[in-house]
């Protein structure tokens, strides 16, 4: 046994859900471009991210009740303007 948490089957701490997606991003986003540099990868990677296309994409408007029945923006709006009233 290697001490790690993840890779047993089973396991709550596997990680199954990264790796699929990491998978997705180096398929779909790493082997379709040639970077000329961090700066430019970090952009494409990030675009790809944000407009991932349908049926992947994030949805950001769904009502979360981990997040007190708001959307990902709703809620990330308003830890920002907290922030900002800090």
């Amino acid at each position: 046994m290697t001490g790690r948490p993840g890779g047993r089957k089973g396991n709550c701490w596997d990680n199954a859900v990264a790796e699929s997606f990491f998978k997705t991003l180096k398929t779909e986003c790493f082997y379709q471009n040639k970077f000329i540099n961090k700066q430019q990868a970090a952009v494409i990677v990030f675009e790809y991210i944000e407009t991932w296309r349908p049926p992947l994409r994030y949805n950001r408007k769904r009502l979360h009740s981990a997040l007190g029945y708001m959307s990902p923006t709703e809620f990330e709006e308003n830890l920002n303007k907290q922030k900002i009233a800090a």
